[in-house]
């Protein structure tokens, strides 16, 4: 690989995306969105039945799909292809574990596991898929769907994406945009072409509403501990408020680098969570939680098919469960693959596609059970047992879930404003990290874009949760991800035929890491065959000089 394809310039300045078809059609498309959510009296309700429509009439579509990501992640993880490394042979990885784990979860989840570590298991206690509400049943069933949501399946999502960005990156030295993953497919002269731009601006727009999905989650929870903390009504006024100055805060940190900012910023922000995690775990029901922890594990895994493919075709469970969680986190997922997939792509080189795997599959997975067994188990607890209630305040506002738990404990004041510090936090590094990712694709793949690129699109991601929020809170942000997360994900299947097709061309070419060992110890053995076969000679040589002395 030329040193000129290790560097990936990409676009270098402002002005030079300013010219660029991804640029100018994303920016107006996303301009327009926000424009129509200001102006279009009933854009809520539109949206809202957008999302009715779309759950209906192709949720089946999301249950297929994100189960067919899963099985091309655990093959890539077992087939010999997963010791190709992406990038060179002999690279190290650029990041340490723990560096690269952070990173990780600051992109990838950190703001949702906040919002919904409570409030989510409490609405499958009253509210399960099958069965009756507030039963000892109902307590299993809602950890083992939430483990479920919040498990193999998203980052399963992620690892394809980026490990065909990574791979065709790192290893092939195209440029890292969404276009040049498919470069089996349409080439490698098309990838800035027309089919290369759209697969871009998809990108782009699905970016940008699986993000604004998150950061207005953020908002809703942050304006939710002002209230519980000083008393601020939380209103849509005070959303804007705070959509205004996390934003500014994370466009001072996006200036700043992913070494510095994202990078530290991640790393304090989740042992932050951590610790909050071990003071509920202590001070909590241990015991309660570690055996919830236990059973709902084993019942996630043995109803892991049935779950991967379920449904409710013939109405035997509670209508509009399906659509209003398993369908919406899978769009929500999806909507945010090209963003969460670009980033861990960026912070990935010089890992094998195995470790690559594994890493982002099963290890953010088990952390996410355990805050969900702790948290979730916590207040099932509570309110399965009369302890103290939560639903009533989930009821009102899921944004109170997390909030009302932390109450019910010593220091509840210090822990709520930790947590909502670490929300605000984590809104900086996703929206820092959705700049990276945006600024990358439309700078041609440059993997530090120019800095007026990500202001640009750092206000837009701020004002697309602001209209979202407006225009309906939760319901508005489940539709947003709803209509990113569809059209990216016929783009994934495409991904994935291209990252397979590529890889058996390399192993049929014998330059994969394991064929190439392979050659190198038959050709080792061929010349320790003919060294031996020499040495015999030289001998039967000898023998014949000293018969004929």
């Amino acid at each position: 690989m030329s040193e000129q394809q290790r560097r990936q310039k990409g676009l270098r300045s402002f002005r030079e995306a300013l010219k660029t078809p991804v640029f100018i059609i994303s920016l107006v498309l996303a301009v327009l969105f926000v424009v129509i959510g200001i102006t279009l009296p009933d854009f809520g309700k539109y949206m809202d039945a957008t999302f009715n429509w779309m759950a209906t009439n192709l949720g089946w579509s999301f249950i297929l799909g994100a189960s067919a990501f899963v099985i091309a992640a655990i093959a890539l993880i077992i087939s010999p292809l997963g010791q190709i490394r992406l990038g060179d042979d002999d690279e190290e990885p650029m990041y340490s574990t723990g560096a690269w784990f952070a990173m990780l979860f600051s992109a990838g989840m950190g703001i949702g596991l906040l919002f919904w570590g409570v409030s989510e298991p409490i609405n499958h206690y009253d509210w399960p898929p099958y069965g009756e509400g507030g039963t000892a049943d109902a307590v299993h069933m809602a950890l083992q769907y939430s483990f479920f949501h919040w498990g193999i399946h998203p980052w399963a999502i992620y690892a394809v994406v980026a490990c065909s960005l990574a791979y065709f990156s790192y290893r092939k030295g195209l440029p890292m945009m969404l276009s040049s993953t498919l470069e089996p497919l349409i080439g490698r002269d098309k990838i800035n072409g027309p089919i290369g731009n759209t697969v871009n601006i998809i990108g782009v727009l699905a970016t940008l509403l699986g993000i604004s999905t998150s950061l207005g989650l953020g908002v809703m929870q942050i304006g939710q501990g002002l209230e519980n903390l000083f008393g601020i009504p939380n209103t849509t006024g005070l959303w804007l408020i705070i959509v205004v100055v996390v934003t500014a805060l994370a466009i001072l940190s996006t200036t700043s680098g992913i070494d510095k900012g994202i990078k530290w910023l991640s790393q304090i922000n989740l042992s932050v969570a951590g610790l909050l995690m071990v003071f509920i775990l202590i001070l909590g029901p241990t015991v309660f939680i570690l055996n919830a922890i236990t059973h709902s594990t084993g019942s996630y895994l043995q109803n892991f098919l049935q779950m991967s493919f379920g449904i409710d075709a013939a109405g035997e469970g509670a209508e509009g469960w399906y659509n209003s969680w398993t369908i919406f986190y899978w769009a929500w997922w999806i909507a945010w693959a090209p963003f969460v997939g670009s980033f861990i792509a960026r912070v990935s080189r010089g890992r094998t596609i195995r470790s690559f795997s594994i890493g982002v599959l099963l290890v953010p997975t088990a952390v996410s059970m355990v805050w969900f067994g702790v948290f979730g188990g916590a207040a099932l607890w509570g309110q399965h047992f009369g302890e103290f209630n939560i639903l009533d305040a989930v009821k009102i506002d899921e944004a109170q879930g997390f909030f009302a738990l932390l109450s019910e404990f010593p220091f509840s004041g210090l822990l709520i404003a930790i947590a909502m510090i670490s929300v605000a936090v984590f809104f900086v590094t996703s929206s820092d990290s959705g700049t990276y990712v945006i600024g990358m694709l439309t700078s041609k793949g440059n993997p530090q874009p120019p800095i007026g690129l990500r202001v640009t699109w750092g206000v837009l991601e701020g004002a697309f949760a602001a209209v979202l929020l407006l225009a309906g809170g939760l319901s508005s942000l489940q539709t947003a991800s709803v209509l990113g997360g569809f059209p990216f994900m016929i783009i994934m299947f495409f991904m994935i035929y291209a990252l397979v097709k590529s890889l058996l061309k390399e192993s049929k070419e014998g330059s994969l890491p394991v064929e190439r060992r392979r050659i190198f110890n038959a050709l080792g053995d061929l010349q320790d065959e003919k060294k031996i076969q020499q040495d015999i000679i030289n001998e039967d040589e000898i023998d014949d000089e000293d018969r004929v002395s």
